[in-house]
């Protein structure tokens, strides 16, 4: 798990892909004053702008580096133009949907955070991979089970 240096857990408007606030993913790589995300600012957001739906949370690892380089996507090179400090293995950034369930079908795709992947992720690949591949899978358990048992209050009190 992330540290809270590493991913704090300040609230957003957006939701994630349990249906909760959406969690900072990464807000200063590496010291780097840069935050992911496709607004920079450490969380997966997205909106109209952001084609690439920079929405999943992932922790990068070398092997994924090595496969998105070799499908012509360097994420290892910084290109400060777009305020991107170049991932090395154990940074916290958020990757677009479809990078990821191409690296997921290619055997390649890399750890994430359920609890800081945007909702609209949902749109690319089902939960069930998603909690799969989770670094935060128990913690993201007890937020489902806290969510069913109020809704089950609910329909109870309606």
């Amino acid at each position: 798990m992330a540290t809270e240096d590493e991913r704090p857990q300040a609230a957003s408007a957006a939701a994630n892909v349990l249906g909760t606030s959406l969690a900072c993913c990464c807000d200063n790589v590496r010291a780097s004053g840069i935050g992911t995300g496709f607004y920079r600012n450490g969380y997966c957001s997205t909106g109209e702008a952001d084609v690439g739906r920079h929405t999943v949370c992932v922790r990068v690892t070398d092997k994924f580096l090595e496969y998105s380089r070799a499908v012509g996507n360097d994420l290892s090179t910084p290109v400060p133009q777009y305020h991107f400090p170049g991932l090395r293995d154990g940074d916290l950034w958020c990757l677009c949907a479809e990078r990821w369930v191409q690296a997921y079908q290619a055997w390649n795709a890399p750890k994430l955070f359920l609890q800081a992947t945007h909702e609209k992720t949902l749109n690319y690949v089902d939960f069930a991979v998603l909690r799969e591949y989770a670094l935060d899978g128990d913690e993201a358990d007890l937020a489902l089970r806290q969510l069913n048992e109020q809704r089950e209050r609910l329909k109870k009190m309606l």
